[in-house]
This record gives structure tokens, sequence and C-alpha cells, in this order.
């Protein structure tokens, strides 16, 4: 009797740990499903949006936008390919942090600290998808 609960506790913590990767990737991904969602609810803000930052034709970004940061956070949650959506949505973050937080170009003050600040957090999540691309690939066997 004592031999199956302790095997019920240790699949129940089981269980409990495979929902911390979930998590934590879901976490990751939450500015990449949130940020779509607002465009789509709001298409001609997100058309202001690559106009403002000189992207066109703008309507067409937006939706590749959309696309790509669904289909990758998809991907990345789900595990399928999950290092090259990773690997992708490094590059994606790394430009978009280039174009849109460019907080040298700021007079000193909020803006700026503000900017600064989006920056550096944008390089850490370009940090973790590396680290995500990283791990997943360490997972895959060996080729010969």
């Amino acid at each position: 009797m004592q031999d199956v609960s302790y095997g019920a506790s240790e699949r129940s913590a089981s269980r409990r740990l495979k929902l911390v990767p979930f998590l934590g990737l879901l976490l990751l991904c939450s500015a990449y499903i949130q940020g779509p969602i607002v465009k789509i609810t709001d298409f001609p803000a997100a058309i202001a949006e690559m106009n403002h930052f000189g992207l066109s034709p703008a309507p067409l970004m937006a939706v590749g936008v959309i696309l790509f940061e669904l289909v990758a956070s998809a991907l990345v949650i789900s595990g399928f390919l999950r290092w090259a959506a990773a690997s992708a949505l490094v590059i994606f973050t790394l430009l978009a942090t280039f174009i849109a937080l460019r907080f040298w170009e700021l007079p000193v003050g909020m803006e700026r600290a503000m900017a600064m600040n989006g920056f550096f957090e944008h390089l850490g999540l370009a940090g973790a998808f590396l680290l995500v691309a990283w791990h997943d690939l360490l997972k895959k066997p060996a080729r010969s």
C-alpha cells in the first residue's frame, strides 16, 4: 500500500515539475503573444506603429509582425522546432530593439531613461531566447 501512494505522489510531483518549463516559456513569450493581440484588435494603430518606425509597406509589415510573433511563440511553447523559433525571436528582438529603443538619440530625461530600460530589458529577452535555443539544441541527439 505504501508503494502505491508513493508512486502516485511521485507522479503528481512530476506533473507539477513539467508545468514549470511550460509556464516559463509562456511567460517568456507573453510579450510576443500580447503584442499581436493588441495589433489585431486595433489594426489602424498597428499600421501607425509601422509608419512611425519607417517600416513599409506598413499594412504588410503589421500583418507580418503579427503572424511572426504568434507562430514563433507557438513553436517555442510547443517545442516543435523550438531552437529555430527561439533563434528567430533573438534576431527579431534585437532588430526591433535597435529600431524602436534608440535611447542614445533622446535628450537626457525620463523618456531617455524609460527607453534605456526597455532597451536593456529587450536585450535580456534576446538572451533568454538564445538560452532556450541553445538548451533545445543540446537535447537533440548527435548526428553521425
